[in-house]
């Protein structure tokens, strides 16, 4: 029996993971089926049982159920409990939550992007579910400084928190400039609006990355008119997905060619 894998969200019409998820299947000779599933706002809980009662496997979770995925897990792999969110789900008697967003961020810039984080300044725009999953791996590249940056202060102060003198908070009127590195991890981009950035953040050697993939969204045009180099989050949807894919199958993927491919499209 073909095994069955989804991604939860909303919206959920633009998700790539789908075709990513077939790709790594075709790849690695994996029997399995992949889809994208609406799940109402207010009834992710009730989508997922009924997905698991369906036979399902496992699931990657986005915007904006990741904070919910991790109340709903019953057990937490060490990096999903240090984030506080849940990008990855793995249904097998109980429901294991992981967060495989960092490791593909951090493959992504280093990887991909050919940009190691060690000494450098980093700038985390939000502090929200998809910001959570990326801090600690950020801190693991042993970068010079992380500044977590949100519209509403406390809830950057909260995230900061949690990982003590290495990481600092602020509005976006208390952003002092510039950094190597500026991650928007807001859901402005899905809604086609730039957080209130001061321009003096970039460089020409700063790099703005966008989790947001598929778009050239405000953020990234706004990075580039004050001289920044820019990248949009596809890598690092590719990337993140192979670390489910891992865990689900026991089997990492060759993301490269996935990613060529999907930029080519």
């Amino acid at each position: 029996m073909t095994d069955r894998y989804a991604v939860f969200g909303h919206p959920i019409a633009h998700s790539k993971s789908p075709q990513i998820h077939a790709a790594f299947a075709r790849q690695t000779g994996q029997d399995m089926s992949y889809e994208a599933i609406l799940a109402p706002l207010d009834g992710f809980a009730g989508s997922v049982a009924d997905f698991i009662a369906a036979g399902g496997r496992g699931a990657n979770v986005t915007v904006p159920f990741k904070e919910e995925a991790f109340r709903l897990a019953d057990r937490l792999s060490a990096r999903a409990r240090r984030a506080g969110a849940v990008n990855t789900l793995t249904f097998d008697g109980d429901i294991l939550g992981d967060n495989t967003d960092g490791a593909g961020l951090v493959a992504d810039l280093t990887r991909n992007l050919h940009f190691p984080l060690v000494g450098k300044r980093i700038l985390l725009i939000g502090a929200g579910g998809a910001a959570r999953g990326v801090v600690e791996p950020l801190l693991e590249q042993q970068p010079a400084g992380l500044v977590i940056a949100n519209r509403t202060v406390s809830r950057a102060q909260e995230l900061a928190g949690l990982f003590g003198r290495d990481v600092s908070a602020c509005g976006f009127d208390g952003i002092e400039p510039p950094f190597d590195v500026v991650i928007n991890a807001t859901a402005a981009s899905l809604a086609g609006e730039l957080p209130p950035l001061p321009p003096e953040i970039f460089t020409a050697t700063t790099l703005a990355y966008d989790m947001m993939y598929g778009r050239d969204t405000p953020f990234l045009g706004f990075a580039r008119t004050y001289g920044a180099c820019t990248a949009d989050g596809l890598g690092m949807l590719v990337e993140q997905a192979a670390e489910a894919f891992c865990g689900w199958r026991g089997v990492r993927p060759d993301t490269a060619p996935v990613i060529a491919s999907l930029r080519a499209t």
